[in-house]
């Protein structure tokens, strides 16, 4: 099992400074691990949660639920990220949380993580940066399901997802492990499953891409980052993953 704190501090560095005393908190928080199954929920829509779920393996998906039981995908979390930080603050949560591919979350008691942001404001800074980035991934995401044509969209979710994992040092080579289902890209893209198929037919056949098996590989980054219009800017990331 990883260092659940090191995942932590590893996330924040990418895009705050940390001081020692900064460290010395982190390390000092307690957490119960959860693991999940595919799909399992990790958070439900209306919950009251009381701990910060921080994802130590796999990915988590946040979702809303519509009325014909589909769900409808916002953004994907890997490792290091915090899904749902804004329960910190937020009486109920407005979205559900749910395994994409087995997943471990360690689950931090709010009560700490508020104590820590008293002590320590430098962090409570750090962990709002990264509610920032989210919402910045909200934001884009709804230019990309709503301007972007069909290929330029999944283009785009690809580089995003890409380029979170390899600054994140998630990836192996030009390949990641991405085990999101067609029915699950459908889901966040606003795609039937056989636009979803024809999609991907089309960016292999582009030869910037491969994504099968649950693996994505990139083939040409600056091909499908001009098919996805892409620019990480948005992600407002430090460190820059090495080209």
């Amino acid at each position: 099992m990883k260092d659940v704190h090191r995942v932590l501090i590893d996330k924040l560095r990418e895009h705050s400074r940390l001081s020692s005393d900064d460290l010395a908190a982190i390390r000092g928080l307690s957490f119960t691990l959860r693991e999940l199954q595919g799909g399992e929920d990790l958070v439900q829509q209306g919950e009251s949660p009381k701990g910060a779920a921080l994802v130590v393996d796999g990915m988590v998906g946040r979702y809303h639920l519509q009325r014909n039981g589909r769900r409808q995908f916002l953004s994907f979390h890997m490792v290091g990220d915090l899904p749902d930080s804004q329960g910190i603050f937020l009486e109920r949560m407005d979205h559900s949380l749910c395994a994409i591919g087995q997943a471990v979350a360690a689950i931090i008691p709010h009560r700490e993580i508020l104590r820590m942001f008293e002590a320590r404001p430098g962090l409570g800074f750090a962990i709002w940066r990264e509610t920032l980035v989210d919402a910045a991934i909200f934001r884009e995401a709804i230019t990309n399901n709503s301007a972007r044509t069909m290929k330029a969209r999944m283009a785009h979710l690809f580089c995003e997802l890409f380029y979170r994992a390899e600054v994140s040092k998630l990836t192996d080579g030009n390949s990641m492990q991405l085990p999101i289902s067609l029915a699950q890209l459908g889901d966040t893209l606003g795609m039937a499953i056989a636009t979803v198929n024809r999609t991907i037919s089309s960016l292999r056949a582009s030869k910037t891409m491969d994504f099968r098996y649950g693996i994505l590989t990139i083939r040409n980054w600056q091909g499908l980052a001009k098919i996805g219009e892409f620019d990480p800017g948005y992600l407002h990331l430090k460190r820059a993953p090495a080209r």
